[in-house]
């Protein structure tokens, strides 16, 4: 069954005739899956860009390697670097960039727990928004969480393009 706000989004790139293209960190690709599944997908899906691993940030992206440092891979910071990265990479009028923690391992802190998730978006080269949000659940049910909420940001930022 298709999310409600995934299909709304989806609606309404169709409707303004604009592509999106993804880069995923601890999403590995699901956003990329999830849009993927809409119906006429392909005349607004450009794809994506999988950086899982920092030094696919560094090397593809050209994401400062003293930017992760100083913030680290999952960061409101680095996600903003991805984005930026994938628009030299992935032409289309929307770009959004998503990194974070949906499991344990990576750098999460009592600030900064299992769940917190990045999201970016820029439309047309500039920053349409940009948000740090906390799920609860398994891996998957997180992703997933992040991947509906991103549709559901895009959905109310297209309406008001």
């Amino acid at each position: 069954m298709l999310n409600a706000d995934l299909a709304h989004c989806s609606e309404l790139l169709l409707e303004k005739e604009l592509t999106v293209a993804f880069a995923e960190s601890a999403s590995a690709g699901r956003m990329v899956a999830e849009f993927a599944m809409v119906p006429n997908a392909g005349k607004f899906l450009k794809g994506g860009f999988v950086c899982y691993d920092a030094c696919l940030k560094e090397d593809i992206l050209k994401v400062p390697k003293e930017l992760i440092e100083e913030f680290t891979p999952e960061s409101p910071e680095v996600t903003k670097a991805i984005t930026e990265g994938l628009t030299k990479l992935i032409k289309a009028d929307i770009h959004i960039g998503v990194t974070g923690l949906p499991t344990p391992g990576g750098s999460e802190t009592p600030e900064k727990p299992v769940g917190s998730m990045f999201i970016c978006c820029i439309y047309k080269n500039k920053e349409l928004f940009a948000e740090r949000v906390v799920f609860d659940g398994e891996p998957e049910e997180i992703i997933l969480r992040t991947v509906f909420h991103t549709a559901e940001l895009l959905a109310t930022k297209l309406h008001s393009l």
